[in-house]
């Protein structure tokens, strides 16, 4: 038996690991890292970092599920999720009273076989450092958006930790988490997290990891490496809300920040504003047309791209700025493999896993590239 309860009566099979125990769940991860990087002879094997296995999660995305009963927030069968594990204490209840509220409205979750109802799903991010809550609702049109304005009041002092609250309009039939158009229902649009001492913004678009506690070590442990090799100007492509380039900022280190999505790009400024960091820029634009476009060179570029990883484009562009030093976040070690492939004139100095997915067999990894002589 698990301590959860959904995986033990095989109704949510997420955590596919979650019976194991936890040094063989690292174990399995670390053999399957060595298999895929071993061929490139890293100088240094960093022992993994770890995770909480339980409470870990600041974000839960929740199907709603219309019912004889009203709706469901879990999966897409009638299941409830709201008592996940992976979601502290105060998420479940803001989950519960979230569920309890919505069919009080009498709002209808979406039925996929019908094409009828609004509600498509729920969405809730918890800020670690402060506890408030942000929470999304994805509708299929504007049509109850007025309904729950009205009843928002009554949540907010329901569930007090709840300071944003935003509808998105997702109105195409398929498998689409969220549309473009979002809509802000409460005053706050921003919730504050703190990693290390830096603040960093999450709005409802913008990228944000899942496990804080890792995500914390991540971000310190690449700070030191940079640290350690002392570059005078430093990239951060797939920058997000700033998360690498403002833990690796000092008062004499020149950083741009390139991401894609401007939510994410105007809550990094914010944070490097409130740090008063002078020498460091974020700029909304592809990663790949930034390097192509851009005359400059830097000392070392810091990458996190999506699972996809950095594709063919990039790293040859990449071989062709050559700075000294690249540092590699990937949550996808396979993509991370090909990469380095196509960066043949990297070697591999350091290699970190990071446990950021407890229970499933994901994980991120950090690696620290130097040019070859």
């Amino acid at each position: 038996m698990s301590f959860c309860s959904y995986y033990d009566a095989h109704v949510c099979h997420s955590c596919r690991w979650i019976d194991y125990h936890y040094a063989e769940q690292l174990k399995l991860k670390s053999d399957h890292l060595h298999a895929l990087l071993n061929r490139y002879q890293p100088q240094e094997w960093l022992k993994p970092a770890t995770s909480p296995l339980r409470g870990f999660r600041n974000k839960a995305k929740m199907v709603a599920t219309p019912t004889l009963e009203g709706i469901v927030l879990g999966l897409s069968e009638e299941v409830s999720l709201i008592e996940c594990p992976l979601y502290d204490i105060s998420m479940q209840k803001v989950l519960h009273t979230t569920q309890e509220w919505l069919r009080e409205l009498g709002v209808k979750g979406y039925d996929i076989r019908l094409r009828k109802g609004e509600l498509k799903y729920v969405l809730l991010t918890r800020s670690k450092s402060n506890g408030s809550m942000m929470l999304r609702f994805v509708l299929r049109s504007h049509g109850i958006i007025a309904r729950l304005e009205n009843g928002l009041e009554d949540l907010m002092k329901r569930a007090p930790e709840v300071t944003v609250v935003t509808v998105n309009i997702q109105p195409v039939h398929m498998a689409i988490l969220e549309g473009d158009e979002e809509i802000f229902l409460s005053e706050h649009r921003r919730l504050e997290e703190r990693f290390n001492g830096i603040p960093l913004y999450i709005r409802p678009k913008s990228f944000f990891q899942t496990n804080p506690e890792v995500a914390e070590k991540l971000y310190h442990t690449a700070a030191a490496w940079v640290a350690e090799i002392k570059p005078a100007r430093l990239w951060d492509l797939f920058c997000g809300v700033g998360g690498f380039a403002l833990h690796c900022a000092t008062a004499e280190r020149e950083i741009v920040g390139i991401e894609i999505e401007p939510e994410a790009i105007e809550c990094a400024c914010d944070s490097a504003a409130q740090l008063e960091m002078k020498n460091i820029r974020f700029e909304s634009l592809d990663a790949a047309s930034f390097g192509a476009n851009s005359g400059e060179k830097p000392d070392a570029v810091i990458v996190n791209p999506p699972r996809r990883g950095l594709g063919e484009q990039l790293c040859k562009w990449l071989e062709k700025v050559s700075p000294e030093h690249l540092i590699y976040s990937s949550c996808n070690a396979t993509t991370l493999a090909k990469d380095l492939e196509r960066l043949s004139s990297y070697e591999i100095r350091k290699v970190q896993l990071f446990d950021m997915f407890p229970h499933t067999e994901h994980y991120e990894v950090l690696v620290e590239l130097i040019r070859k002589s």
